[in-house]
């Protein structure tokens, strides 16, 4: 691809935006990253321009349009966390929703009309295909399913195409090491026991052991990041064909908490006492993807979501001196802000 065809990555410096600018440059096109580096990090943005904003303000956005004449637009920009949007609902509207009307507006302005969407299998409440009834049980997945309605209103009134991807339990890490989960303070499952397998978390503990699962725990579908965004630059080919679409990206495959935990002990070596805490609200006990819609239209094949190989490349990730480097001081600010923590604070994925 000799233009070097300009995306836009809202939310770029992020665990999946970034993995995302890789891929693209990988693929011949120039990932712009836009980020307001609330959670994201500056040393995740390697292989494209980094403009630091936020999608909730017209200004910015306007300013970015105008710089450059984007290809499509990928947009991960958003507040992600369950158990936060079940305390703060206003939160993920206003972000969620909000951000993204924004963005929206802005791409009308520019004449730019081709949008990769991160939606979430959260909207369905239990796993289901595409055509399942979607009853998102937590503001999180209601926000995500609002946004979806909102891209095919626009869709037919201003004929803005768009690819939607509701993904399952994205995880794992680059292979080169150099790029990975890390949140301030972490809230998935797999990077908090491993941070806490290392002495970072002293509060480490499960969400539920009475679910209507095998053993009690919430089950859920893993997919390695590395096959996540190699759909997402699929799709970019594809909205340049004029298609679009709504596709799960899972592999089909549940494993339950109690099993991943297993998994990291395997992988590292060591374990830890297994400490229960109650359900925590908004939390469906099984959530599995049927991903062959994407499988038929996409050629999506996850070929690096073994639960081995997604612990592998996160215990790598983890235990290199990148992730040491890119929390720098932070750890002990971390540690005192979680040792004053009365439960965990993690998300089932």
């Amino acid at each position: 691809m000799a233009d070097r065809a300009a995306v836009l990555v809202t939310g770029g410096a992020g665990y999946i935006g970034s993995h995302c600018c890789k891929a693209l440059a990988e693929a011949g096109y120039r990932p712009v990253c836009f980020d307001n580096f609330s959670t994201g990090h500056r040393r995740f943005v390697k292989w494209g321009p980094m403009i630091t904003g936020d999608v909730r303000d017209p200004r910015q956005l306007q300013a970015v349009f105008q710089s450059y004449d984007f290809s499509a637009v990928m947009h991960f920009a958003a507040s992600s966390s369950v158990g936060e949007s079940v305390t703060d609902p206003q939160k993920y509207y206003a972000n969620n929703v909000g951000g993204t009307l924004a963005l929206l507006s802005a791409m009308r302005g520019a004449g730019s009309g081709r949008l990769v969407f991160s939606s979430t299998g959260a909207v369905y409440g239990n796993a289901g295909s595409e055509s399942a009834p979607r009853f998102p049980v937590n503001p999180y997945g209601k926000s995500k399913l609002m946004i979806e309605e909102i891209l095919s209103d626009y869709r037919q009134a201003y004929d803005l195409n768009s690819v939607c991807f509701r993904y399952f339990n994205a995880s794992g890490a680059d292979a080169c090491g150099a790029i990975g989960e890390c949140r301030d303070p972490e809230t998935h499952l797999i990077p908090r026991a491993m941070m806490a397998l290392q002495g970072e978390i002293p509060d480490f503990g499960i969400f539920g052991d009475d679910y209507d699962t095998p053993d009690g725990t919430a089950v859920r579908d893993y997919i390695h990041v590395t096959d996540l965004v190699s759909a997402h630059v699929q799709a970019v080919n594809m909205l340049m064909g004029g298609m679009r679409g709504v596709y799960n990206l899972g592999t089909g495959v549940g494993y339950s908490v109690s099993e991943v935990l297993s998994a990291i002990f395997a992988e590292a070596g060591s374990k830890m006492p297994r400490v229960y805490y109650p359900r925590r609200p908004g939390d469906p006990s099984v959530l599995i993807a049927d991903s062959s819609v994407a499988r038929m239209h996409l050629g999506f094949n996850p070929i690096h979501s073994n639960l081995g190989t997604i612990i592998r490349t996160a215990w790598n990730w983890h235990t290199k001196g990148a992730f040491e480097q890119l929390r720098g001081g932070r750890r002990s600010t971390v540690s005192i802000s979680l040792q004053r923590a009365r439960s965990p604070n993690h998300d089932l994925n």
